[in-house]
């Protein structure tokens, strides 16, 4: 696995929306690492391709409420555990369940095991609601995919912060779990 600055050079076999994250995270000015990799489909394979990357593991919960009226991201550290009554009587909601991969590819245009708080750019009606365990913002860096799960990016905690997430014009909720 190489580490390699910034977007793939030739993006010929790429897919349109991995390509428009590194088109936002371009527009933004954002310095960012790309590792190219099989697909990780397993926490083991996402723990070894950060730890080549030189970030913390940061799971990402596609979640809903009973009803499937309300759809959320949960960011949170690898080593928490994701529990439903820690987390509903934080954010008002009835108890919380995972959401099917048919509604994450419907609103966030993401296929499960690829699932990033920068699919939030893919939901201009705000469905999706950002929650964020207080933990993951403790880092100096950040890792996710760039919306497919053949690509792991690092970047920095600081833009992360200021300035993707208010670009993505989705209010974060910090949580603690």
């Amino acid at each position: 696995m190489i580490i390699e600055k910034g977007r793939p050079q030739n993006t010929d076999e790429r897919l349109k929306k991995e390509i428009k994250v590194y088109d936002f995270l371009d527009s933004l000015g954002i310095e960012y690492y790309r590792a190219d990799h099989e697909p990780a489909m397993t926490m083991e394979a996402c723990a070894e391709i950060d730890r080549k990357l030189g970030v913390s593991i940061c799971k990402n919960l596609f979640l809903c409420n009973r009803q499937e009226t309300n759809f959320y991201i949960l960011l949170i550290p690898d080593n928490k555990v994701f529990k439903t009554k820690d987390i509903s009587a934080q954010i008002g909601s009835s108890r919380l369940s995972f959401g099917s991969g048919e509604k994450m590819e419907e609103l966030l245009d993401i296929t499960p095991g690829s699932l990033s708080v920068l699919g939030l750019i893919n939901d201009l009606e705000n469905h999706v609601r950002l929650l964020v365990d207080e933990d993951v913002l403790c880092g100096e860096f950040f890792g996710c995919h760039p919306c497919i799960n053949t690509s792991s990016l690092k970047i920095k905690m600081c833009d992360l912060k200021e300035k993707i997430i208010p670009s993505l014009n989705h209010e974060p909720t910090i949580v603690k779990l």
